[in-house]
């Protein structure tokens, strides 16, 4: 097992309005579990896990906030510690898709400009007469926003990890860019460093 000075971290939050399954996300990635009827997030939630991506350990650290507006000057000073964030829409629910315009712009204002965003549209596996946001929509908007974006299900777990785990992809490819001093990676990439260190080294004298 890695020590804590050989992990990276990275810290996440989730953005969206009420009610679109930004905590039932949380739950399935960090805990592999569904709850139909989860607690409204009074403020912000918070989970943790590691997962490996090129055989780099990564603790990702997600800030759930709360989609109340009553709580965004809260949930607002989390944005400018994050490396990442999830924006979250319930494809069932148009209005929350209509509100994704707003959460970006408050994650432009008070967030890192370097920040990776995914856009995420939540409940895929609701019936078809139920889907009010079509996956086009959803792929236009975080194309002429600069976003990645997936569709995931929390019920049945699909695209959940992923979603997670390409957004870090993304991250880590920004840490090994030499981009350390982005806000939300914390602590611990010693270990990432000399694995960079010892590749170019491995790489420099074909590379004269």
């Amino acid at each position: 097992m890695s020590s804590e000075s050989e992990l990276c971290l990275f810290n996440f939050i989730t953005i969206g309005d009420s009610g679109v399954g930004k905590s039932c996300l949380l739950l399935q990635f960090v805990d592999n579990k569904f709850q139909a009827a989860p607690e409204i997030t009074i403020g912000v939630g918070f989970g943790k896990k590691i997962i490996t991506i090129d055989n780099i350990p990564i603790k990702i650290r997600i800030w759930d906030t709360a989609g109340q507006e009553a709580f965004n000057s809260i949930t607002r000073t989390y944005y400018r510690n994050a490396a990442a964030a999830l924006l979250v829409y319930d494809i069932t629910r148009r209005e929350t898709f209509a509100h994704i315009t707003s959460w970006l712009e408050d994650t432009r204002r008070f967030g890192h400009e370097n920040m990776t965003m995914m856009l995420v549209g939540n409940k895929c596996d609701s019936p078809a007469h139920k889907r009010a946001v079509s996956r086009e929509e959803g792929e236009q908007f975080a194309k002429e926003n600069g976003l990645l974006f997936m569709e995931t299900s929390c019920k049945t777990a699909y695209n959940v990890d992923e979603a997670f785990i390409k957004t870090a992809s993304i991250v880590l490819m920004k840490a090994r860019d030499g981009d350390f001093e982005l806000p939300g990676i914390r602590v611990g990439l010693e270990g990432f460093r000399r694995r960079r260190q010892d590749k170019l080294g491995r790489l420099g004298s074909c590379c004269i």
